[in-house]
């Protein structure tokens, strides 16, 4: 395998590591805040990492590796405990808890936005003509610059995904909770005894799949448009 395939995929991996667990860490602290102690007395209201690849090690290490070195692309999961009683109890709270993963990936892809317009800025990084997963920023010049301008795209790119895939409003994923919100008590009780099936979060799997096949490029595209004024990417 070629060392610049190696390097990518471990480029890949770092910022997925680090994605995932910001994201998961988001869950588990907002839960904390709203009333549920659950994730931290586990100790995974943490940017360490460990705690969450223990946790998950077949969605955090094997599934990611294997996804990227068999096809291209990185993908993996991981999951925060928290106390179903106290999430039937405060539904609203319990909502804003599966918000704050997605709101973790939105800080990261903002935080790659800032980092691309800085590196313009001091001259290091450029617009690309052409942009790919891989591709949201070039550097100026060879050599350090070109690591540093492949790892923010892929922090902006996999966010983004992370982000949008997430939102998708079909369970197991965090955006079927969002729904809650806006339904009545005995309705939205009898949601959350849905969405909780394992046959309801199979399918919801497959449909999430199919939806963000649909969704992403064109989120994508925005985001591009948004990142870089009056560039008209399409």
């Amino acid at each position: 395998m070629p060392i610049e395939e190696l390097g990518l995929g471990l480029l890949w991996y770092v910022v997925f590591v680090v994605s995932t667990t910001f994201h998961e860490a988001a869950h588990g602290f907002m839960a904390w805040r709203c009333g549920d102690p659950t994730a931290h007395r586990a100790g995974l209201v943490t940017l360490d990492p460990l705690p969450h690849i223990r946790r998950s090690p077949f969605g955090m290490v094997v599934i990611p590796l294997l996804s990227f070195f068999s096809g291209g692309w990185m993908v993996g999961w991981a999951s925060t405990p928290y106390n179903p009683y106290w999430a039937q109890a405060n539904r609203r709270k319990a909502a804003f808890m599966s918000l704050a993963g997605p709101a973790a990936n939105l800080i990261l892809v903002l935080v790659a936005g800032v980092l691309i317009h800085a590196g313009m800025l001091l001259g290091v990084f450029a617009q690309p003509e052409q942009v790919t997963w891989t591709q949201t920023t070039v550097a100026q010049s060879p050599g350090f610059a070109t690591g540093a301008a492949v790892a923010v795209s892929i922090l902006f790119s996999l966010n983004l995904i992370l982000l949008v895939f997430n939102l998708l409003p079909v369970p197991p994923l965090d955006g079927s909770d969002v729904l809650s919100l806006f339904l009545n008590e005995s309705t939205a009780r009898r949601y959350q005894d849905l969405i909780a099936q394992p046959a309801a979060q199979m399918v919801g799997l497959i449909v999430a799949w199919r939806l963000l096949a649909v969704v992403l490029y064109p989120v994508f595209t925005t985001a591009l448009n948004l990142l870089y004024p009056g560039a008209h990417y399409s």
